[in-house]
């Protein structure tokens, strides 16, 4: 079972995300560790970075459907990027030798029509069986049906047996991809 507290942020920090000013929350996952989550920062883009370059290869190529060894400027600028309506954003942060972590991140962005959008949540390899990815998609799902949304989907590689897991657990169904018989398409009627 998940705890959850409401915590206000400092009036200084809305500048970071003025559309969703004052809320992050300190979680306490499985295992007893807590977390804290709160919407992606343009200051956390560096938090971002190496994030990315520490996830395993498989990780990678689950989260972005292919493989690198770096992540460049354009995928860090287009992940950076996030309005807190079209694009939204929780990132999970945790202590890690006396300096803040980026541990998981959800997010979506809109599709053209606007009522529906497109789906990721990533947790470090480190952190996972923690119920960290179901944490972070539950905050994710909730703005979206309060951005009234209609529909949230993910495109995943067909082999993501977490991802799968996952997506049955929070109620998505699942279908093969019409065009790819190598991803399918995890959806949620919102």
């Amino acid at each position: 079972m998940l705890s959850t507290t409401k915590v206000s942020t400092a009036a200084s920090s809305t500048a970071d995300f003025p559309a969703l000013t004052g809320d992050h929350w300190i979680e306490s996952l499985r295992d007893g560790t807590r977390v804290l989550v709160r919407p992606l920062r343009e200051s956390d883009r560096t938090r971002e970075e190496e994030f990315i370059r520490r996830l395993s290869p498989q990780a990678k190529r689950y989260r972005f459907l292919g493989s690198f060894k770096e992540p460049g400027k354009s995928l860090l600028d287009q992940l950076m990027h996030v309005d807190y309506t079209h694009d939204m954003a929780f990132v999970a942060l945790a202590h890690d030798n006396g300096h803040l972590r980026e541990v998981g991140i959800s997010r979506y962005s809109a599709t053209g029509d606007g009522k529906q959008c497109e789906c990721a949540v990533t947790v470090a390899d480190d952190w996972c069986h923690r119920g960290l990815a179901v944490l972070l998609m539950r905050h994710l799902i909730d703005v979206a049906r309060k951005n009234r949304f209609t529909r949230m989907f993910s495109i995943d590689d067909a082999t993501n047996e977490p991802m799968r897991e996952l997506a049955s657990f929070l109620g998505f169904q699942c279908e093969s991809h019409p065009d790819d018989p190598r991803t399918v398409i995890h959806s949620l009627p919102l």
